[in-house]
């Protein structure tokens, strides 16, 4: 028996008014989860533990199998093991997001966050941009690193694990409040808006009709991470698929192998086609008992809070992607059970995470069933199925 897990990153949502109070999932065209509905098993999961922030490092935590409760030391420091950063024990990692703020004529503390993937740039021109921060402002304290897309590292030897707030959960609102306490952060994100505000590539994405990416935003800060081995856990040899650098974290420090997919940039037109075929070789030809299919798009377009695009989303995921395994697998005559879920809700309404139970959709190729429910928030609470806790959801999965 073959493994795989397809996570539409942020899918879950909230009835929408101009989508006749129907949720995105309820109201996108998905011909292929529908099918694997029918045949499978709806329900519900709590992915998030008590007390704890809804993060997507939290949440996939716990669709992994790792209870956040014991296992989770901060987000940054699973991006900081994908990137490669040789972290002590006393390092602290923070992520350096590259956002954009507003460009008016006021004090720092008066602008507002406008956008927190600045218009979803790509690696090259963000590796340019903290480049130029990089010189001007990294010491032996304090060092960057480049991740993928707006998504960077800073790493603060001998800091400490302080609180700062995620960007892209004040979108639109003045920074002044959710700036960093430490003196030292805020006066560095202050200065890396005077040396990217005018920076070239700047410039040409504003007449390009693009935002900006003119200042680092810092947050997620945490120690280094002590996954236990997955393989060790669960019996299972695993790889992970994803464009984010987190699930790549995830998965290193769970000993698992990451798959590098060509043109998988995390956005609504990442490389379905490539994510969609290395799974399949990768269960069929390669050896692998698990595969984790990570796909962030759903959850970038709540951020953004665009529900055509949020819906648009759902269907790639449906079309290119669990369509197409289904399909492939089957033809392949392998056995094999899929598991569909999101890690947590990002609802258009708040444009960030929540913490509400997700739907889950569980196929088995070898044990059919005749279930009437199609997959969607409502169905999966109707189904009287529900997984209370999330870390225990990959227990439902392998149980067979």
């Amino acid at each position: 028996m073959k493994y795989i897990i397809v996570l539409g990153d942020g899918m879950a949502d909230e009835p929408i008014e101009v989508l006749g109070k129907k949720t995105p999932l309820e109201y996108a065209k998905t011909p292929a989860m529908d099918k694997l509905s029918k045949m499978g098993q709806v329900g519900m999961v709590h992915t998030i533990p008590e007390g704890m922030n809804p993060g997507s490092d939290t949440a996939n935590l716990s669709v992994m199998g790792y209870d956040p409760k014991i296992y989770y030391s901060g987000r940054s420091p699973l991006e900081a093991l994908s990137i490669g950063i040789p972290m002590k024990n006393t390092d602290i990692a923070l992520r350096c997001n590259i956002v954009t703020i507003s460009e008016d004529d006021v004090p720092f503390e008066e602008k507002t966050i406008i956008d927190h993937s600045s218009s979803e740039i790509s690696t090259e021109d963000c590796a340019v941009l903290l480049e130029a921060v990089r010189k001007e402002l990294e010491n032996d304290i304090y060092k960057f690193y480049v991740g993928t897309s707006y998504r960077h590292c800073l790493i603060w030897d001998k800091g400490e694990v302080v609180e700062l707030t995620p960007p892209h959960d004040v979108l639109e609102q003045v920074i002044g409040q959710y700036l960093p306490k430490d003196e030292v952060l805020r006066e560095m994100m202050k200065k890396s808006y005077k040396i990217l505000v005018n920076h070239p590539i700047n410039i040409e994405r504003k007449k390009q009709g693009l935002n900006p990416a003119n200042c680092c935003w810092f947050w997620g800060a945490g120690t280094k991470p002590m996954l236990s081995d997955f393989k060790d856990k669960t019996g299972k040899k695993g790889v992970m698929i994803s464009a984010v650098d987190l699930l790549k974290g995830i998965a290193v420090g769970a000993g698992m192998d990451n798959i590098e997919v060509e043109g998988a940039n995390g956005g609504l037109h990442t490389n379905y086609a490539g994510k969609k075929d290395a799974a399949v070789k990768a269960l069929a030809e390669d050896g692998y008992d698990f595969v984790y299919v990570h796909v962030e798009a759903p959850d970038e377009m709540g951020h953004q809070g665009s529900v055509e695009r949020k819906v648009q989303a759902i269907e790639y995921l449906d079309e290119k992607i669990i369509g197409p395994i289904y399909e492939e697998l089957t033809k392949k005559g392998v056995d094999f059970r899929m598991l569909v879920l999101p890690d947590h809700p990002t609802p258009i309404r708040v444009r960030t995470h929540t913490s509400d139970n997700v739907p889950y959709l569980l196929y088995d190729s070898t044990d059919l069933k005749d279930n009437e429910l199609v997959y969607n928030e409502v169905n999966g609470k109707i189904s009287g199925n529900f997984v209370e806790k999330g870390h225990e959801i990959i227990d439902v999965l392998f149980s067979k």
